[in-house]
Protein backbone atom coordinates (compact mmCIF):
# COMPACT_ATOMS: atom_id res chain seq x y z
CA UNK A 1 0.00 0.00 0.00
CA UNK A 2 1.63 3.16 -0.80
CA UNK A 3 1.43 6.27 1.89
CA UNK A 4 1.06 9.30 0.66
CA UNK A 5 1.28 12.89 2.46
CA UNK A 6 -0.72 15.75 1.34
CA UNK A 7 -0.15 19.12 3.18
CA UNK A 8 -2.90 21.35 3.02
CA UNK A 9 -3.28 25.26 3.83
CA UNK A 10 -7.15 24.70 2.37
CA UNK A 11 -5.90 26.58 -0.72
CA UNK A 12 -7.24 26.46 -4.55
CA UNK A 13 -3.49 24.91 -5.25
CA UNK A 14 -3.40 22.65 -2.53
CA UNK A 15 -6.76 20.92 -3.62
CA UNK A 16 -5.02 21.29 -7.29
CA UNK A 17 -1.88 18.87 -5.64
CA UNK A 18 -4.52 16.72 -3.67
CA UNK A 19 -6.36 15.85 -6.90
CA UNK A 20 -3.74 15.19 -8.97
CA UNK A 21 -2.18 13.18 -6.46
CA UNK A 22 -5.49 10.78 -6.16
CA UNK A 23 -6.07 10.46 -10.14
CA UNK A 24 -1.68 9.72 -10.34
CA UNK A 25 -2.07 6.98 -7.85
CA UNK A 26 -6.29 5.78 -8.70
CA UNK A 27 -5.34 2.48 -9.71
CA UNK A 28 -3.14 2.18 -6.47
CA UNK A 29 -4.15 0.88 -3.36
CA UNK A 30 -2.79 4.24 -0.94
CA UNK A 31 -3.73 5.59 2.44
CA UNK A 32 -3.75 9.37 1.91
CA UNK A 33 -2.64 11.49 4.93
CA UNK A 34 -4.39 15.15 4.61
CA UNK A 35 -2.51 17.34 6.97
CA UNK A 36 -3.03 20.78 8.11
CA UNK A 37 -0.65 22.50 10.52
CA UNK A 38 -1.33 25.82 12.51
CA UNK A 39 0.39 28.05 14.83
CA UNK A 40 -2.50 30.84 15.94
CA UNK A 41 -0.59 34.24 14.39
CA UNK A 42 -0.33 35.70 18.65
CA UNK A 43 0.35 32.43 19.47
CA UNK A 44 3.06 32.86 22.51
CA UNK A 45 5.48 30.58 24.32
CA UNK A 46 5.40 31.71 27.55
CA UNK A 47 1.51 32.39 27.72
CA UNK A 48 0.37 28.63 26.72
CA UNK A 49 2.97 27.17 28.79
CA UNK A 50 1.56 28.93 32.19
CA UNK A 51 -2.17 28.88 30.93
CA UNK A 52 -2.77 26.24 28.66
CA UNK A 53 -6.44 25.05 29.37
CA UNK A 54 -7.11 29.44 29.29
CA UNK A 55 -5.66 29.53 26.02
CA UNK A 56 -8.69 29.60 24.11
CA UNK A 57 -7.50 30.59 20.67
CA UNK A 58 -5.94 27.10 20.16
CA UNK A 59 -8.99 25.37 20.91
CA UNK A 60 -11.06 27.63 17.84
CA UNK A 61 -7.49 27.12 15.28
CA UNK A 62 -8.08 24.16 15.62
CA UNK A 63 -11.70 23.43 15.53
CA UNK A 64 -11.73 25.42 12.66
CA UNK A 65 -8.26 23.14 11.23
CA UNK A 66 -10.73 19.62 11.78
CA UNK A 67 -13.84 21.48 10.20
CA UNK A 68 -12.30 22.33 7.31
CA UNK A 69 -9.75 19.10 6.99
CA UNK A 70 -13.23 17.15 7.14
CA UNK A 71 -14.63 19.21 4.69
CA UNK A 72 -11.76 17.99 1.98
CA UNK A 73 -12.02 15.06 2.93
CA UNK A 74 -15.40 15.14 1.85
CA UNK A 75 -15.53 16.61 -1.11
CA UNK A 76 -12.09 14.31 -2.42
CA UNK A 77 -14.59 11.01 -1.31
CA UNK A 78 -17.58 12.63 -3.18
CA UNK A 79 -15.40 13.59 -6.15
CA UNK A 80 -13.23 10.69 -6.70
CA UNK A 81 -14.96 7.63 -4.94
CA UNK A 82 -12.31 5.34 -4.98
CA UNK A 83 -12.27 2.66 -3.38
CA UNK A 84 -8.85 1.92 -2.96
CA UNK A 85 -8.50 4.99 -1.54
CA UNK A 86 -8.45 5.91 2.60
CA UNK A 87 -7.85 9.07 3.77
CA UNK A 88 -6.70 10.46 7.59
CA UNK A 89 -6.70 13.84 8.86
CA UNK A 90 -4.63 15.65 10.83
CA UNK A 91 -4.68 18.75 12.61
CA UNK A 92 -1.43 19.03 14.34
CA UNK A 93 -0.36 22.21 16.41
CA UNK A 94 2.92 23.13 14.84
CA UNK A 95 5.02 24.34 12.25
CA UNK A 96 5.40 22.71 8.51
CA UNK A 97 8.82 21.56 7.77
CA UNK A 98 9.15 20.02 11.39
CA UNK A 99 5.58 17.98 11.33
CA UNK A 100 6.02 17.14 7.69
CA UNK A 101 9.54 15.58 9.00
CA UNK A 102 7.77 13.10 11.64
CA UNK A 103 4.99 12.33 10.04
CA UNK A 104 7.52 11.05 6.92
CA UNK A 105 9.20 9.07 9.44
CA UNK A 106 6.76 7.85 11.77
CA UNK A 107 4.19 6.42 8.66
CA UNK A 108 6.88 5.40 6.07
CA UNK A 109 5.44 7.59 3.52
CA UNK A 110 6.38 7.21 0.31
CA UNK A 111 5.74 10.17 -1.77
CA UNK A 112 4.31 13.97 -0.45
CA UNK A 113 2.62 15.69 -3.00
CA UNK A 114 2.03 19.44 -2.57
CA UNK A 115 1.47 22.64 -4.72
CA UNK A 116 4.37 25.10 -5.95
CA UNK A 117 2.17 28.15 -4.90
CA UNK A 118 3.45 30.16 -1.98
CA UNK A 119 0.39 31.77 -0.16
CA UNK A 120 1.27 35.24 -1.90
CA UNK A 121 0.54 34.18 -5.13
CA UNK A 122 3.04 36.47 -6.46
CA UNK A 123 4.06 35.23 -9.99
CA UNK A 124 7.14 36.25 -9.59
CA UNK A 125 8.10 33.33 -6.96
CA UNK A 126 7.83 29.79 -8.77
CA UNK A 127 7.97 27.48 -5.50
CA UNK A 128 6.36 28.77 -2.41
CA UNK A 129 9.01 28.77 0.61
CA UNK A 130 7.45 25.98 2.18
CA UNK A 131 7.67 24.07 -0.90
CA UNK A 132 11.32 24.41 -1.85
CA UNK A 133 12.05 24.09 2.75
CA UNK A 134 10.50 20.61 1.55
CA UNK A 135 12.84 20.05 -1.07
CA UNK A 136 15.85 20.83 1.06
CA UNK A 137 15.13 18.97 4.57
CA UNK A 138 13.06 16.16 4.31
CA UNK A 139 14.23 13.22 3.25
CA UNK A 140 11.47 11.79 0.96
CA UNK A 141 10.57 12.17 -2.50
CA UNK A 142 8.26 15.10 -3.03
CA UNK A 143 5.58 15.90 -6.01
CA UNK A 144 5.44 19.68 -6.65
CA UNK A 145 2.04 20.62 -8.67
CA UNK A 146 2.62 24.13 -10.57
CA UNK A 147 -0.92 26.21 -9.38
CA UNK A 148 -4.03 25.05 -12.00
CA UNK A 149 -2.51 21.97 -13.85
CA UNK A 150 -4.87 19.74 -14.69
CA UNK A 151 -3.69 16.17 -14.70
CA UNK A 152 -2.06 14.52 -17.63
CA UNK A 153 -1.17 11.12 -17.86
CA UNK A 154 3.02 11.40 -17.69
CA UNK A 155 3.51 9.48 -20.69
CA UNK A 156 6.81 11.37 -21.37
CA UNK A 157 8.90 11.91 -18.18
CA UNK A 158 12.10 13.77 -18.27
CA UNK A 159 14.79 13.14 -16.37
CA UNK A 160 17.95 15.38 -16.61
CA UNK A 161 21.31 14.26 -14.49
CA UNK A 162 24.89 14.89 -15.06
CA UNK A 163 25.72 11.31 -13.79
CA UNK A 164 27.82 12.12 -11.05
CA UNK A 165 25.42 10.56 -8.96
CA UNK A 166 25.83 7.17 -7.78
CA UNK A 167 22.48 5.49 -8.25
CA UNK A 168 21.10 3.34 -5.72
CA UNK A 169 17.73 1.41 -5.97
CA UNK A 170 16.19 3.88 -3.25
CA UNK A 171 16.94 6.66 -6.06
CA UNK A 172 15.41 5.43 -8.74
CA UNK A 173 12.40 3.42 -6.99
CA UNK A 174 9.89 6.49 -6.97
CA UNK A 175 10.58 6.79 -10.78
CA UNK A 176 9.58 2.97 -11.83
CA UNK A 177 6.63 3.37 -9.08
CA UNK A 178 5.15 5.87 -11.24
CA UNK A 179 6.21 5.24 -15.06
CA UNK A 180 5.37 1.37 -14.25
CA UNK A 181 1.45 2.76 -13.56
CA UNK A 182 1.40 3.71 -16.86
CA UNK A 183 3.73 2.31 -19.44
CA UNK A 184 5.66 5.81 -19.60
CA UNK A 185 8.51 6.84 -21.71
CA UNK A 186 11.97 7.97 -19.34
CA UNK A 187 14.05 10.92 -21.30
CA UNK A 188 17.54 10.97 -19.44
CA UNK A 189 18.94 14.09 -20.43
CA UNK A 190 22.49 14.70 -19.83
CA UNK A 191 23.63 18.36 -19.69
CA UNK A 192 27.24 19.02 -19.98
CA UNK A 193 29.53 21.68 -20.80
CA UNK A 194 30.95 19.71 -24.05
CA UNK A 195 33.46 17.69 -22.41
CA UNK A 196 33.22 13.61 -22.73
CA UNK A 197 31.49 11.40 -19.46
CA UNK A 198 34.51 10.40 -17.43
CA UNK A 199 34.80 6.89 -16.56
CA UNK A 200 33.00 7.56 -13.00
CA UNK A 201 29.90 9.30 -15.22
CA UNK A 202 29.52 6.01 -17.71
CA UNK A 203 29.77 3.70 -14.91
CA UNK A 204 26.70 6.10 -12.73
CA UNK A 205 25.17 5.58 -16.29
CA UNK A 206 25.41 1.94 -17.05
CA UNK A 207 23.88 1.25 -13.47
CA UNK A 208 21.26 3.98 -14.40
CA UNK A 209 20.40 1.87 -17.58
CA UNK A 210 20.70 -1.51 -15.88
CA UNK A 211 17.50 -0.15 -13.38
CA UNK A 212 15.34 1.53 -16.36
CA UNK A 213 16.28 -2.29 -18.57
CA UNK A 214 12.10 -3.10 -18.57
CA UNK A 215 11.15 0.75 -19.27
CA UNK A 216 11.20 2.55 -22.53
CA UNK A 217 14.08 4.79 -22.06
CA UNK A 218 15.53 7.18 -24.10
CA UNK A 219 19.12 9.35 -23.70
CA UNK A 220 19.67 12.19 -24.55
CA UNK A 221 22.73 14.37 -24.39
CA UNK A 222 23.15 17.96 -25.24
CA UNK A 223 26.28 20.50 -25.17
CA UNK A 224 26.98 24.29 -23.38
CA UNK A 225 23.57 25.21 -22.58
CA UNK A 226 21.92 25.62 -19.15
CA UNK A 227 20.23 23.23 -16.98
CA UNK A 228 16.92 25.57 -16.95
CA UNK A 229 17.96 26.27 -20.66
CA UNK A 230 18.18 22.22 -21.87
CA UNK A 231 15.31 21.60 -20.16
CA UNK A 232 12.71 24.42 -21.70
CA UNK A 233 14.07 22.84 -24.69
CA UNK A 234 13.63 20.03 -24.83
CA UNK A 235 9.95 20.51 -23.23
CA UNK A 236 9.17 22.80 -26.32
CA UNK A 237 10.24 19.91 -28.62
CA UNK A 238 8.98 17.04 -26.71
CA UNK A 239 5.70 17.58 -24.46
CA UNK A 240 6.62 16.78 -21.09
CA UNK A 241 4.11 15.64 -18.52
CA UNK A 242 6.40 15.15 -15.45
CA UNK A 243 9.99 16.37 -14.80
CA UNK A 244 12.07 14.36 -12.32
CA UNK A 245 15.33 14.91 -10.52
CA UNK A 246 17.56 13.92 -7.91
CA UNK A 247 18.32 16.47 -5.28
CA UNK A 248 22.23 15.34 -4.87
CA UNK A 249 24.27 18.57 -2.88
CA UNK A 250 26.58 18.47 -5.64
CA UNK A 251 24.74 18.21 -8.20
CA UNK A 252 23.55 20.67 -10.37
CA UNK A 253 19.92 20.55 -8.84
CA UNK A 254 21.64 22.39 -5.62
CA UNK A 255 22.88 25.10 -7.86
CA UNK A 256 19.50 25.32 -9.82
CA UNK A 257 17.86 25.96 -7.00
CA UNK A 258 19.46 26.63 -3.95
CA UNK A 259 21.96 29.48 -5.14
CA UNK A 260 19.32 32.33 -5.26
CA UNK A 261 17.54 33.49 -2.46
CA UNK A 262 15.44 30.84 -1.25
CA UNK A 263 12.25 32.10 -2.21
CA UNK A 264 12.52 33.58 -5.29
CA UNK A 265 13.84 30.94 -7.93
CA UNK A 266 13.90 31.69 -11.66
CA UNK A 267 13.31 28.47 -13.15
CA UNK A 268 10.08 28.35 -14.46
CA UNK A 269 8.01 25.59 -14.51
CA UNK A 270 4.45 24.28 -16.02
CA UNK A 271 4.65 20.51 -15.35
CA UNK A 272 4.40 18.44 -12.17
CA UNK A 273 8.14 18.52 -10.81
CA UNK A 274 9.12 15.04 -9.26
CA UNK A 275 11.96 15.81 -6.74
CA UNK A 276 13.87 12.84 -4.96
CA UNK A 277 16.11 13.53 -1.96
CA UNK A 278 19.94 11.89 -2.80
CA UNK A 279 19.19 10.37 1.16
CA UNK A 280 16.24 8.62 2.20
CA UNK A 281 15.05 7.77 5.85
CA UNK A 282 15.25 3.77 6.11
CA UNK A 283 11.94 2.22 6.74
CA UNK A 284 11.72 0.23 9.63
Amino acid sequence: MKKILLPTDFSENSWNAISYALQLFKNETCKFYLLNTYTPIIYHVEYVLVQPAQFGLVDAVRENSLKRLNDFKEKMTATFKNPKHSIETMAVFNTLIPEIKDVVEEKEIDYIVMGTKGATGAKEVLFGTNTVHVFKNVKCPVIAIPDGFDFEIPQEVLFPTDYEIDYKYHHIKPILNIVSLYNSRVNVLNVSYGYDLSETQKSHKKTLETYFSDNECLYHSVSNQKVPEAITKFQLRKEVNLLIMINNKRSFFENLFFKSKINQIGFHLNVPFLVIPAKTIKKH
